[in-house]
């Protein structure tokens, strides 16, 4: 009986420790969706602003780059809650 017991307390400790990772994974993709959001509204507001086609150029780029590294971010985040 007290071998059962133990199975059981194991089995919601594995269960609870899977959903914890479960909502720090979705916290992370939370978190890298604004991160994209953020970067599209800094790189619109900036083309907007630009004075010349070289910064609007420059501000695209400003953009991509912001969501790349959220996105590597992100991902760097995700293999640590998984390993």
């Amino acid at each position: 009986m007290e071998g059962d017991e133990r199975k059981e307390t194991a089995a919601a400790t594995t269960a609870i420790s899977r959903a914890q990772k479960g909502a720090a994974a979705a916290g992370v993709s939370v978190h890298e969706a604004v991160q994209h959001a953020w970067a599209s509204v800094l790189g619109l507001f900036r083309q907007v602003t630009a004075r010349s086609e070289e910064e609007a150029a420059e501000a695209d780029m400003r953009t991509a780059k912001m969501q790349v590294e959220a996105t590597d971010e992100a991902e760097a985040k995700k293999k640590q809650l998984a390993g």
